[in-house]
């Protein structure tokens, strides 16, 4: 009988766990969240854009709190802010709500400048690839979202001129 309660007692911390495990485990966020999303529309691309914004601009925050002020981060950090700001503009042409920053539970400052360039790194290749995904969805072909296509090839271009800095700090290591 003894046995038989441990059994359960065992069965049911285990169950419990899980539970607790599966509600603290964070949603898609940005890149991640739109790579997942099979019916992009103009809406949620404009949501997982500012996400992804805020994300990096929250990890160079994180990385310069532990490592100090420096290139590469301080320049991007100042460019990331300039495409949330964008971003807030198309937002409000379009009469959409503006998401909040919710980046913050996603972000953890990495444990080296050299991991911390390595996620740079990263993090510009995947967000290059979202901004590609946009552009090649049919929706962005309507001449009512030409600004929208401009701006999305503007971020995508800055990306592809943030993963060069951050390749260059990669290498110094």
């Amino acid at each position: 009988m003894k046995k038989n309660a441990l059994v359960v007692a065992i069965v049911l911390g285990f169950v419990v766990l899980t539970l607790v495990s599966a509600q603290t485990t964070l949603p898609l966020y940005g890149n991640a969240a739109a790579k997942a999303d099979t019916n992009l529309t103009v809406e949620s691309m404009l949501t997982y854009a500012i996400q992804d914004e805020y994300l990096a601009r929250a990890e160079y925050v994180a990385i310069m709190a532990k490592f100090g002020q420096m290139t590469p981060y301080t320049n991007i950090k100042k460019a990331e802010e300039q495409h949330i700001a964008w971003l807030k503009d198309m937002f409000a042409s379009f009469k959409l709500a503006l998401p909040a920053d919710g980046a913050a539970p996603y972000i953890h400052a990495p444990a080296t400048l050299k991991e911390a360039a390595q996620a740079g790194v990263q993090a510009e290749i995947d967000n290059i690839a979202m901004y590609e995904r946009f552009l090649a969805q049919p929706v962005l072909s309507d001449p009512r979202y030409a600004a929208v296509v401009d701006l999305f090839t503007r971020l995508r271009n800055a990306s592809q001129n943030h993963l060069a800095a951050f390749q260059k700090q990669l290498a110094k290591y």
